[in-house]
C-alpha cells in the first residue's frame, strides 16, 4: 500500500494507536518505548504489511523537524543550576568525545573493510563517515529512558548525561556534513574544515542564546487573550530559531537546545500550559520520527550486513565509546569516580539521530550510502536492545541509583512563577493528632496555611475547627525560603 492524500490520516491514526498501545505494554517489561515504535514502523513497512515509504529526503525533513522540538524540550528541562558543576565534563564529552568515538570506530570499520571475509569494502573516509553518523548519543532515547524509568543518579550523572546527549548532536552533524563534502569534492583543506566547525559552533551558540532571550521577552510581553496560543507561539519560535541559525551558517540543533535552556530557566507566562504542550508534542514527534524511520528501512537488506554491523556495534559499545569517555574525563581526575565513568560509557545509546544522519549520505548519493544506512539502523536496534533495556540495572549494579525526589503534590495543584510561594502536601498521622485533632491545634510554621483537606475522594475547605482524621491529606502553602 502506498501513502496517498486519501488514506494518510487513516494509516497515520492506526500507526499512532498501535505504537502507544505497544509502548505501554513494553514499558512493563522494561523495553524502551522508542525501540517498540521503531519495530511498529518495520512491521507495517515494505517487508511487513506492505506500506511503501522509501523517500529518504522526506524522512530527513521529518527528522529535522522532530529533533528541533525534542532538543528544545530537552533544553527546557535542563536546569542550569544542576549542570553548572558538571558543565565542562559535559562539553568535553559532547565535542571531543564524539570526535574520538568517530575516529576509533571509523578506524575499526576501515580495518574490517580490509578483511577478505567481510561484505563491506569502504575506503578510510567512507569508514569515518559511517562512524560519524552514529558517533553521538541520541538525545531522544536518553531523555525518554531516564524519564520513563524514573532513574535518579548520584554524582550529578543525570544532568551530565542529558547535557551530553542534548548537545553532542551538532558535533556528529558537522562531522557527517564535512565528510560528505570531503568525499564529493575529493578533499578539503584542513583550514576550511576547522573554520566550518568554529563558525557552526559560535553562530549556533550565539543565536541560541540571543533568540532564547528574545523568546522569553516575547512570551512575557505579548499580551494574548487566549492563553492556549502561548505554546503555539513558542513552537513557531523553535522553528524560527533553527531556520535562521541555519541560514547564518550556524548549527541549528545547538541553537534550539541552548534556546530551550534559556526559556526553561527563566520566569515565563503560563509555564505549566507550555510544558504540558511541549511534553505532548515531543512524544508525538518521537513516535512519528521512529515510525517513519521504521517504514523507511527494508529489514531483509539489514540481514545482509547483520554480521558486520553486529561486530561494529559491539566494538562501539564495549571499546569505542568507553575508550573515548575515559580519555575525555582524564583531566577531571577524582571528581568523577571510576563507576561513574563506567556508567557514562554504558549509556551511549544510539537512536533516531544516527538513522537520520545516515540519510544524509543517501540523499547526497555517496557511494555505498545504502549499506551505511542499513548498518546504522541495525546498530541502533542493537544499542536500544542491549543498552536501553539495562540502563536502570547498570545503575543499581554500580551503586549509582538513588530514589527519585518527590516533585509536585498529590493534589495536582501548581502555582504560577509570579507567586513567590511553595506548595507541598502532608498526611495526618496518629502522632500529629496526639497534639490535637483540629487545625488550630497543629503547630504549623509561621507563614504556612492549609489550603485544602482531602479525605478519601472528598475535598474539604478547612477552618480552624475542622476535625482531622488519620490519613487526611493536607495541601500546604508557605513562603519560599530565602537563600
Amino acid at each position: 500500500m502506498i501513502f496517498t492524500a486519501e488514506n494518510i490520516l487513516l494509516i497515520g491514526s492506526i500507526l499512532l494507536f498501535v505504537s502507544i498501545v505497544v509502548g505501554k505494554t513494553g514499558y512493563r517489561f522494561g523495553v524502551p518505548a522508542l525501540l517498540l515504535f521503531l519495530m511498529v514502523g518495520m512491521a507495517f513497512g515494505s517487508d511487513g504489511l506492505g506500506l511503501q515509504f522509501h523517500n529518504a529526503q522526506e524522512a530527513q525533513f521529518i527528522g529535522m523537524v522532530a529533533l528541533s522540538v525534542i532538543l528544545f524540550s530537552g533544553g527546557m528541562d535542563t536546569k542550569i543550576s544542576e549542570i553548572r558543576p558538571i558543565l565542562w565534563p559535559g562539553i568535553v564529552l559532547s565535542t571531543a568525545g564524539v570526535l574520538l568515538t568517530a575516529l576509533f570506530t571509523g578506524l575499526f570499520i576501515w580495518w574490517l573493510s580490509g578483511m577478505s571475509w567481510t561484505n563491506i569494502h569502504f575506503p578510510l573516509i567512507t569508514s569515518l563517515l559511517l562512524a560519524a553518523t552514529m558517533s553521538s548519543t541520541d538525545s531522544a532515547s536518553v531523555f525518554a529512558i531516564l524519564r520513563s524509568q524514573k532513574i535518579n543518579l548520584k554524582h550529578n550523572l543525570r544532568p551530565m548525561l542529558e547535557l551530553e546527549s542534548g548537545s553532542n548532536d551538532p558535533m556528529a552533524y558537522m562531522l557527517t556534513i564535512v565528510l560528505i563534502q570531503f568525499i564529493q569534492s575529493s578533499g578539503m583543506e584542513t583550514a576550511h574544515i576547522l573554520g566550518s566547525f568554529i563558525v557552526q559552533f559560535i553562530v549556533g551558540a550565539g543565536a541560541g542564546y540571543l533568540l532564547g532571550k528574545l523568546a522569553i521577552l516575547m512570551l512575557n510581553r505579548i499580551n494574548i487573550d487566549n492563553q492556549a496560543l502561548y505554546p503555539i507561539l513558542l513552537l513557531a519560535f523553535v522553528f524560527f530559531t533553527f531556520s535562521l541559525t541555519d541560514l547564518l551558517k550556524g548549527n541549528g540543533y545547538l541553537a534550539v537546545y541552548i534556546a530551550g535552556m534559556m526559556v526553561g530557566n527563566a520566569k515565563i507566562m503560563y509555564r505549566k500550559e507550555i510544558y504540558t504542550f511541549m511534553d505532548g508534542l515531543t512524544w508525538l514527534f518521537q513516535i512519528i520520527m521512529f515510525l517513519c524511520l521504521g517504514l523507511l528501512v527494508n529489514p531483509h537488506e539489514m540481514l545482509e550486513v547483520a554480521c558486520v554491523a553486529l561486530l561494529i556495534g559491539v566494538f562501539m559499545i564495549l571499546i569505542g565509546r568507553p575508550l573515548s569517555v575515559f580519555l575525555c574525563l582524564l583531566p577531571f581526575g577524582k571528581k568523577i569516580t571510576f563507576k561513574s565513568r563506567l556508567f557514562i560509557s554504558w549509556v551511549g545509546l544510539r537512536g533516531a539521530v544516527p538513522i537520520i544522519f545516515a540519510t544524509y549520505p543517501v540523499v547526497a548519493n555517496v557511494p555505498g550510502s545504502d549499506v551505511i544506512f542499513n548498518i546504522v539502523f541495525f546498530i541502533t536496534i542493537v544499542s536500544l536492545i542491549i543498552q536501553g533495556t539495562t540502563v536502570s540495572r547498570a545503575a543499581r549494579l554500580l551503586g549509582l541509583s538513588i530514589p527519585m525526589p518527590k516533585t509536585g503534590n498529590d493534589f495536582g495543584v501548581e502555582l504560577p512563577d509570579e507567586i513567590d510561594s511553595d506548595l507541598k502536601d502532608m498526611t495526618v498521622t496518629p502522632e500529629i493528632l496526639a497534639q490535637g485533632d483540629t487545625l488550630k491545634d497543629m503547630n504549623l510554621p509561621q507563614g504556612t496555611l492549609v489550603m485544602i483537606v482531602k479525605r478519601g475522594d472528598e475535598y474539604l475547605i478547612p477552618n480552624g475547627s475542622l476535625k482531622l482524621h488519620v490519613g487526611d491529606k493536607l495541601l500546604l502553602i508557605s513562603e519560599k525560603s530565602k537563600n
